[in-house]
């Protein structure tokens, strides 16, 4: 994180500060989603040494794919800091990008566990743990200026994930699509204007464990992402 320092009075010693962050990122303290704020307050009483703020994205602006997922996990992402790490759908999601060259290094379920995206980037619809792991309409809503900035500072983005219907929506809505126009199908595949979305079932324990999404079924999509990017070039 970037700092700056300022000076306190009367002594004139200095202390870091974090510098303002993007618009891409809300604040550590956002406000915005009250019923959001009530349980991230719950949970850094309940769990103080948990994260417990707005996830950041994962990865470089530069990236030619951004993967977009609902929202953090109360003991996944919430508690780590980092999209899909240290939750049971982070296994099946870094081990198939590691495999389709979409990652690099090692996943131990840490933020410091030293794993790189490569020309990838991960982001959430919301940014905040919601109660049930269910946000409601107008959270996802609130929290949409931060997709949008964060798609409009990749300029070299070709391909968008979408994990789920509900992620799927927040895309389109973010793009200005009528959701009628690019139905959510597992394997589906949309143009629009440039960038092309991809769906898959979200890659959660309940999916996974009920066969609706297998590790095969998954790694095709990538897969099929892998050939459209390179394509990209």
């Amino acid at each position: 994180m970037t700092t700056s320092m300022v000076t306190s009075s009367p002594t004139g010693k200095t202390f870091p500060v974090p510098a303002p962050a993007p618009i891409s990122e809300p604040p550590r303290d956002c406000p915005l989603c009250p019923r959001l704020v009530g349980f991230r307050e719950a949970n850094t009483a309940a769990y103080p040494d948990f994260f417990n703020a707005p996830v950041p994205n994962f990865g470089n602006a530069s990236a030619r794919l951004l993967i977009v997922g609902l929202a953090p996990g109360l003991k996944g992402a919430n508690r780590t800091g980092r999209p899909f790490t240290g939750d049971y759908a982070g296994d099946l999601l870094y081990e198939t990008l590691l495999e389709t060259g979409f990652a690099r290094g090692t996943y131990d379920k840490r933020p410091d566990d030293g794993l790189e995206l490569v020309d990838c980037r991960i982001a959430n619809a919301v940014r905040c743990v919601p109660p049930q792991n269910k946000p409601t309409p107008e959270e996802a809503k609130t929290c949409r200026p931060f997709l949008v900035a964060t798609m409009d500072e990749m300029p070299d983005l070709r391909a968008i994930l979408a994990l789920g219907r509900i992620a799927h929506e927040a895309v389109l809505r973010t793009l200005g699509i009528k959701l009628k126009d690019a139905p959510f199908a597992h394997g589906a595949q949309h143009d629009l204007d440039g960038v092309t979305l991809f769906d898959s079932f979200h890659c959660s324990r309940y999916n996974t464990q009920t066969r609706r999404l297998t590790p095969q079924m998954f790694g095709d999509v990538l897969g099929a992402i892998r050939s459209h990017v390179s394509k990209a070039r």
